[in-house]
């Protein structure tokens, strides 16, 4: 038994495949991508406190990150920044060891005796 349509519709022929998928629209462009240079800085300016002296190559990074940035447009101001500060702050504090140890080490060097141990000389 043959398909009949419905009373008041007609047959066209067979029906066409289904239409193609499509993406649907998204109504934000897409996001640029992030600074390397601007990750690199965050890494190093965070790790400075971990491992040590990485705080010099957060600064560097964090500045030609910044410079990257303005040109293209890239994403990552904000971990360039947070890099360059974190950078900035180890770099203070580390300088500030150093000192702290350069003055106990003057308070110390003065109290104690030059040629190693307390003998009196000469009786």
């Amino acid at each position: 038994m043959a398909y009949s349509p419905p009373p008041g519709q007609q047959y066209n022929g067979p029906q066409p495949p289904y239409p193609a998928y499509q993406q649907p629209y998204s109504p934000y462009p897409p996001a640029a991508p992030t600074n390397g240079l601007a990750i690199a800085a965050l890494v190093c300016g965070v790790g400075g406190f971990v491992i040590g002296l990485s705080f010099i190559p957060a600064i560097i990074c964090g500045h030609l990150a910044r410079k990257q940035i303005r040109q293209t447009g890239e994403q990552g101001a904000g971990l360039a920044l947070a890099g360059l500060i974190l950078g900035y702050v180890g770099t203070a504090l580390f300088i500030a060891l150093i000192a702290l140890f350069v003055v106990i080490a003057a308070k110390f060097g003065q109290s104690l005796p030059a040629h190693g141990s307390p003998v009196p000389v000469g009786n």
